[in-house]
């Protein structure tokens, strides 16, 4: 009996304070699932803008994979556990990378488009990724494809397509020009380059597109994906740095040329071609290929300076700040993040510009902190205010009718985007609004 007891006392504590210590994390998760759930309801931002998970809670078995999986954690709680089941408690932070879906043993998670509430407009597109404008063609996330290597395909696969319908350029007319260089977008390029077609890449902000754009080290690609002219890419799941400094490679191995900083302004038929109108140059194409993302255009303020090299529209790494004087612009949780993020580097100078008298489309928790930072002298907050101008080392401010000059050395705009949906509808290009369907 002495014996069965010792063994006891030997084997089953431990086991006994693993399951404790695994009831509590469970409590834990529980919690912070809820408080971010309600402090999304709190503040409006229920519905997704883009690619989400919807989860079938008959079939959850609530192990939590999904979870896990998500790429934005821990920067942003997307997915959380909500009494033993998985559930969508921050939409407005799910991206559309899907890892979700691919990380669930049962097959209780479908990606789909829009709510029963909110729409979400997809262009129509055939198989062969052309839309109803001959010669206009749409891949990767435009298009509704999120996933990595899914869009990696996509920009292949539509290339396949327009060597099909172009041939071969004539008359100094270009066989493509392709809009984006993210993951659609590089892979159409090497394809184009792989069938030595006539083309243009085109890329308004940095390699990598979307992608370039998080502020986070963690980006999940489900499989390898296979890119033309180099082979398989064998992640299969890397960092966004990781990955960036691949493509980097990529382009520099196979002499890929990109023109960065190069925004698409207009697209008009001409004949059998189409000329292309952007902000640096004018082409004429036999086909076009959209591979952008949906994010759209940054929205600008349109005041003198804006063009200036320190100027940007969204933060990549707050440590680049480190020391300098900054002024952050907008309303929202992007604006307020950023602030927080830069603010909590050493030796920097954060202000905070917003037009309205309160920060009222932010969630709670990002208002908590960013009166917390105010009240630790972290954050200059500045309400119902406009940037007038900005110089090389000063940015002038107007608030309540008191012109104000700041020292500054870097802007951070976050102001929204201009999304592509008006820009294909002026094209002609048939879209159709989706509600919660794949």
């Amino acid at each position: 009996m002495d014996f069965e007891l010792l063994g006891f006392a030997v084997y089953g504590t431990p086991i006994a304070l693993i399951l404790l210590f695994y009831i509590r994390k469970q409590r834990r998760q529980q919690r912070a699932s809820v408080e971010t759930l309600e402090e999304s309801r709190e503040a409006g931002l229920l519905d997704p803008v883009s690619l989400h998970p919807v989860i079938n809670l008959n079939k959850c078995i609530g192990c939590a994979s999904c979870v896990s999986a998500c790429p934005e954690m821990p920067a942003h709680q997307v997915l959380g556990m909500v009494r033993r089941k998985a559930k969508l408690v921050s939409p407005t932070d799910c991206i559309g990378h899907g890892a979700c879906k691919i990380a669930c043993p049962v097959d209780a998670i479908t990606l789909v488009f829009g709510t029963e509430r909110r729409g979400v407009d997809i262009p129509n597109v055939k198989p062969n990724f052309e839309t109803n404008i001959p010669g206009i063609f749409i891949a990767g996330e435009l298009g509704g494809m999120g996933l990595i290597r899914n869009a990696i395909e996509q920009g292949r696969q539509a290339m396949e397509c327009i060597v099909e319908k172009v041939g071969g350029a004539r008359d100094g007319t270009l066989d493509v020009v392709i809009v984006g260089a993210g993951p659609s977008g590089i892979a159409a390029s090497l394809a184009a380059k792989q069938h030595q077609l006539s083309f243009v890449t085109l890329e308004q902000d940095s390699l990598g597109g979307t992608v370039a754009s998080f502020p986070r080290r963690k980006l999940v690609m489900t499989a390898p994906a296979t890119l033309p002219l180099i082979g398989k890419m064998k992640f299969t799941e890397t960092t966004k740095e990781t990955l960036l400094a691949y493509w980097q490679k990529v382009v520099e191995r196979t002499h890929l040329k990109i023109s960065f900083k190069e925004r698409l302004e207009s697209i008009n038929k001409d004949g059998d071609s189409f000329d292309i109108v952007t902000t640096r140059n004018r082409y004429s194409a036999r086909a076009v290929l959209l591979a952008i993302g949906r994010r759209g255009t940054p929205r600008k303020l349109g005041v003198p300076g804006e063009e200036l090299s320190k100027v940007t529209y969204r933060l990549i790494d707050p440590e680049q700040y480190r020391n300098l004087k900054v002024l952050v612009v907008g309303g929202g949780d992007s604006a307020l993040e950023s602030a927080l993020m830069i603010s909590a580097q050493p030796g920097t100078t954060v202000t905070l510009s917003y037009r309205s008298q309160a920060f009222s489309r932010a969630k709670k928790k990002n208002r908590l902190k960013l009166e917390n930072a105010k009240l630790e002298g972290r954050i200059e907050i500045l309400l119902e205010s406009n940037v007038q101008s900005i110089g090389e080392e000063y940015v002038e401010i107007e608030q309540k009718g008191q012109l104000l000059r700041i020292a500054n050395d870097a802007v951070i705009i976050s102001a929204g985007g201009i999304l592509p949906t008006g820009f294909l509808k002026e094209l002609g290009v048939e879209v159709e609004t989706k509600y919660g369907t794949a």
